[in-house]
Protein backbone atom coordinates (compact mmCIF):
# COMPACT_ATOMS: atom_id res chain seq x y z
CA UNK A 1 0.00 0.00 0.00
CA UNK A 2 1.14 3.62 -1.01
CA UNK A 3 1.80 6.45 1.56
CA UNK A 4 -0.88 9.00 1.78
CA UNK A 5 -1.85 12.16 3.62
CA UNK A 6 -5.07 13.80 4.42
CA UNK A 7 -5.25 17.81 4.30
CA UNK A 8 -7.73 19.71 5.85
CA UNK A 9 -7.86 23.09 7.20
CA UNK A 10 -8.51 25.13 10.18
CA UNK A 11 -11.33 26.85 7.88
CA UNK A 12 -12.98 27.10 4.73
CA UNK A 13 -10.68 29.23 2.64
CA UNK A 14 -7.34 28.51 3.99
CA UNK A 15 -6.04 27.11 0.52
CA UNK A 16 -6.37 23.16 0.88
CA UNK A 17 -6.16 23.15 -2.33
CA UNK A 18 -3.18 25.27 -3.54
CA UNK A 19 -1.32 23.31 -0.58
CA UNK A 20 -2.38 20.09 -1.63
CA UNK A 21 -1.93 20.66 -5.50
CA UNK A 22 1.68 22.45 -4.87
CA UNK A 23 2.78 18.67 -2.94
CA UNK A 24 1.34 16.94 -5.42
CA UNK A 25 3.53 18.69 -8.42
CA UNK A 26 6.66 19.05 -6.01
CA UNK A 27 6.64 15.56 -5.08
CA UNK A 28 6.06 15.28 -9.36
CA UNK A 29 9.14 16.95 -9.70
CA UNK A 30 10.84 14.86 -7.39
CA UNK A 31 9.83 11.71 -9.88
CA UNK A 32 7.05 10.33 -7.34
CA UNK A 33 4.33 8.47 -8.59
CA UNK A 34 1.80 10.61 -7.10
CA UNK A 35 -2.04 10.32 -6.83
CA UNK A 36 -4.62 12.77 -5.45
CA UNK A 37 -7.80 12.57 -4.54
CA UNK A 38 -10.81 14.78 -3.25
CA UNK A 39 -13.61 12.90 -1.72
CA UNK A 40 -15.93 14.82 -1.66
CA UNK A 41 -16.92 18.42 -3.18
CA UNK A 42 -20.01 20.94 -2.87
CA UNK A 43 -20.01 23.99 -5.05
CA UNK A 44 -19.51 22.18 -7.78
CA UNK A 45 -20.71 23.81 -11.37
CA UNK A 46 -22.06 21.93 -14.16
CA UNK A 47 -20.36 21.51 -17.49
CA UNK A 48 -21.60 19.28 -20.48
CA UNK A 49 -24.63 17.89 -18.11
CA UNK A 50 -22.34 16.88 -15.50
CA UNK A 51 -21.13 18.51 -12.36
CA UNK A 52 -17.31 19.27 -12.14
CA UNK A 53 -14.80 20.38 -9.29
CA UNK A 54 -12.56 22.89 -10.15
CA UNK A 55 -10.60 21.65 -7.10
CA UNK A 56 -10.14 18.19 -8.34
CA UNK A 57 -9.14 19.27 -11.63
CA UNK A 58 -6.36 21.54 -10.38
CA UNK A 59 -5.40 18.78 -7.97
CA UNK A 60 -4.99 16.78 -10.61
CA UNK A 61 -3.39 19.26 -13.53
CA UNK A 62 -0.44 19.28 -10.66
CA UNK A 63 -0.01 15.62 -10.17
CA UNK A 64 -0.34 14.70 -13.57
CA UNK A 65 -3.16 12.38 -13.77
CA UNK A 66 -7.08 11.94 -15.45
CA UNK A 67 -9.71 13.06 -13.13
CA UNK A 68 -11.75 10.03 -12.57
CA UNK A 69 -14.39 9.13 -10.35
CA UNK A 70 -12.18 7.43 -7.93
CA UNK A 71 -10.93 11.12 -7.52
CA UNK A 72 -14.23 12.44 -7.04
CA UNK A 73 -16.36 10.07 -5.75
CA UNK A 74 -18.95 12.44 -4.81
CA UNK A 75 -19.30 15.70 -6.29
CA UNK A 76 -22.23 18.38 -5.05
CA UNK A 77 -24.52 21.25 -6.30
CA UNK A 78 -24.60 23.68 -3.63
CA UNK A 79 -21.77 25.60 -2.09
CA UNK A 80 -22.92 23.74 1.55
CA UNK A 81 -21.55 21.64 4.28
CA UNK A 82 -21.24 18.91 2.42
CA UNK A 83 -24.17 16.48 4.30
CA UNK A 84 -26.69 19.67 3.62
CA UNK A 85 -25.33 19.45 -0.29
CA UNK A 86 -25.67 15.95 -0.23
CA UNK A 87 -29.21 16.33 1.37
CA UNK A 88 -30.60 18.66 -1.31
CA UNK A 89 -28.94 16.75 -4.45
CA UNK A 90 -30.44 13.25 -2.98
CA UNK A 91 -27.31 11.74 -2.15
CA UNK A 92 -25.94 9.78 0.43
CA UNK A 93 -22.27 10.09 1.17
CA UNK A 94 -20.71 6.02 1.58
CA UNK A 95 -17.99 6.17 3.38
CA UNK A 96 -17.04 2.34 2.12
CA UNK A 97 -17.63 3.89 -1.35
CA UNK A 98 -14.92 5.99 -0.76
CA UNK A 99 -12.26 4.12 0.89
CA UNK A 100 -12.81 1.42 -1.97
CA UNK A 101 -11.63 4.31 -4.32
CA UNK A 102 -8.99 5.65 -2.34
CA UNK A 103 -7.41 2.23 -2.16
CA UNK A 104 -7.60 1.59 -5.98
CA UNK A 105 -5.75 5.30 -5.93
CA UNK A 106 -3.48 3.44 -3.29
CA UNK A 107 -2.75 0.53 -4.62
CA UNK A 108 -1.59 2.72 -8.38
CA UNK A 109 0.55 5.66 -6.86
CA UNK A 110 3.47 5.41 -4.49
CA UNK A 111 1.58 8.61 -2.27
CA UNK A 112 -1.96 9.70 -2.44
CA UNK A 113 -2.79 13.05 -1.40
CA UNK A 114 -6.09 13.61 -0.03
CA UNK A 115 -8.04 16.81 0.32
CA UNK A 116 -10.85 17.61 2.64
CA UNK A 117 -13.94 19.74 2.40
CA UNK A 118 -13.54 22.66 4.95
CA UNK A 119 -12.58 21.50 8.37
CA UNK A 120 -12.58 18.53 10.27
CA UNK A 121 -15.65 19.18 12.07
CA UNK A 122 -17.46 19.70 8.98
CA UNK A 123 -20.40 17.52 8.93
CA UNK A 124 -20.55 14.48 5.44
CA UNK A 125 -23.31 12.36 6.70
CA UNK A 126 -25.62 12.17 9.53
CA UNK A 127 -23.35 12.20 12.72
CA UNK A 128 -20.09 11.82 10.70
CA UNK A 129 -17.71 14.28 10.41
CA UNK A 130 -14.57 15.15 7.77
CA UNK A 131 -12.23 13.54 11.38
CA UNK A 132 -14.32 10.51 10.94
CA UNK A 133 -13.66 10.02 7.33
CA UNK A 134 -10.02 10.43 8.19
CA UNK A 135 -9.72 7.71 10.89
CA UNK A 136 -12.19 5.43 8.33
CA UNK A 137 -8.74 6.05 5.50
CA UNK A 138 -5.98 5.61 8.44
CA UNK A 139 -4.01 9.05 7.23
CA UNK A 140 -2.23 11.13 9.08
CA UNK A 141 -2.89 14.60 9.24
CA UNK A 142 -2.02 18.31 7.63
CA UNK A 143 -3.24 21.11 8.94
CA UNK A 144 -3.28 24.18 6.74
CA UNK A 145 -4.04 27.56 8.31
CA UNK A 146 -4.23 31.18 7.32
CA UNK A 147 -1.55 33.30 8.88
CA UNK A 148 -3.33 36.40 10.65
CA UNK A 149 -5.40 37.09 13.50
CA UNK A 150 -7.06 34.27 14.99
CA UNK A 151 -5.48 31.52 13.37
CA UNK A 152 -3.71 30.54 16.79
CA UNK A 153 -7.04 30.05 18.59
CA UNK A 154 -8.19 28.02 15.30
CA UNK A 155 -5.37 26.02 14.76
CA UNK A 156 -4.71 24.56 18.28
CA UNK A 157 -8.32 23.47 18.42
CA UNK A 158 -8.00 21.65 14.99
CA UNK A 159 -4.62 20.02 16.04
CA UNK A 160 -6.62 19.22 19.52
CA UNK A 161 -9.51 17.85 17.98
CA UNK A 162 -7.97 15.93 16.03
CA UNK A 163 -5.63 14.00 18.84
CA UNK A 164 -8.88 13.62 20.82
CA UNK A 165 -10.03 11.47 17.89
CA UNK A 166 -6.85 9.99 17.33
CA UNK A 167 -5.99 11.19 14.50
CA UNK A 168 -2.00 11.60 13.96
CA UNK A 169 -1.18 15.20 13.16
CA UNK A 170 2.15 15.35 11.12
CA UNK A 171 2.15 19.51 11.34
CA UNK A 172 1.23 22.54 10.15
CA UNK A 173 1.53 24.68 6.68
CA UNK A 174 0.77 28.53 7.32
CA UNK A 175 -0.01 29.58 4.23
CA UNK A 176 -0.87 32.49 2.22
CA UNK A 177 1.82 34.80 4.52
CA UNK A 178 1.43 38.32 3.25
CA UNK A 179 5.05 40.47 1.76
CA UNK A 180 4.60 42.81 5.11
CA UNK A 181 3.52 40.83 7.74
CA UNK A 182 1.68 42.42 10.78
CA UNK A 183 2.26 41.89 14.06
CA UNK A 184 -0.38 38.90 14.30
CA UNK A 185 1.27 37.55 11.66
CA UNK A 186 4.92 37.80 13.22
CA UNK A 187 4.15 35.90 15.96
CA UNK A 188 1.13 32.77 14.98
CA UNK A 189 3.54 31.00 13.24
CA UNK A 190 5.92 30.66 16.65
CA UNK A 191 2.96 30.43 18.90
CA UNK A 192 1.54 27.38 16.51
CA UNK A 193 4.37 25.60 16.54
CA UNK A 194 4.95 25.80 20.16
CA UNK A 195 1.64 25.39 21.60
CA UNK A 196 0.08 22.75 18.73
CA UNK A 197 1.83 19.93 19.63
CA UNK A 198 2.53 19.72 15.91
CA UNK A 199 5.29 21.14 14.01
CA UNK A 200 4.98 24.09 11.98
CA UNK A 201 6.43 22.89 8.43
CA UNK A 202 5.94 25.24 6.25
CA UNK A 203 5.37 29.28 6.11
CA UNK A 204 4.06 30.06 2.06
CA UNK A 205 3.96 33.10 0.71
CA UNK A 206 1.12 34.74 -0.51
CA UNK A 207 0.44 34.62 -4.28
CA UNK A 208 -2.64 36.87 -5.00
CA UNK A 209 -1.39 38.20 -8.19
CA UNK A 210 -1.22 35.30 -9.96
CA UNK A 211 -4.09 32.58 -10.91
CA UNK A 212 -3.92 29.07 -9.20
CA UNK A 213 -1.90 26.93 -11.54
CA UNK A 214 0.58 29.84 -11.68
CA UNK A 215 0.41 29.97 -7.86
CA UNK A 216 1.21 25.72 -7.36
CA UNK A 217 4.00 26.09 -9.90
CA UNK A 218 5.41 29.29 -8.17
CA UNK A 219 5.11 27.50 -4.78
CA UNK A 220 6.27 24.11 -6.34
CA UNK A 221 9.62 25.47 -7.81
CA UNK A 222 10.54 27.94 -4.83
CA UNK A 223 10.27 25.07 -2.49
CA UNK A 224 11.86 22.13 -5.06
CA UNK A 225 15.13 24.66 -4.72
CA UNK A 226 14.85 24.84 -0.83
CA UNK A 227 17.58 22.28 0.94
CA UNK A 228 15.39 21.37 3.80
CA UNK A 229 12.40 20.42 1.21
CA UNK A 230 13.45 16.41 1.53
CA UNK A 231 13.40 16.99 4.97
CA UNK A 232 9.95 18.78 5.49
CA UNK A 233 8.49 15.91 3.48
CA UNK A 234 9.48 13.54 5.30
CA UNK A 235 8.24 14.91 8.40
CA UNK A 236 4.76 15.17 6.23
CA UNK A 237 5.12 11.50 5.88
CA UNK A 238 5.97 11.73 2.25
Amino acid sequence: MSKGLFVTGTDTGVGKTIVSATLALLLRMRGVNVGVMKPVTSGCREEDGGLVSDDARLLCLAAGVECSADVTPYLLREPLAPAEAARLDGVRIDFIRIKECYQRLAAAHDVVIVEGAGGLMVPLAGGLLVADLVRELDLPLLVVARPNLGTINHTMLTCFAARQMGIQVNGVVVNNYPENPGLAEQGASHQIGALCGAPVLGVWPNHDDCDQIEVVDHLANWLFKQPETTIVLREMGL
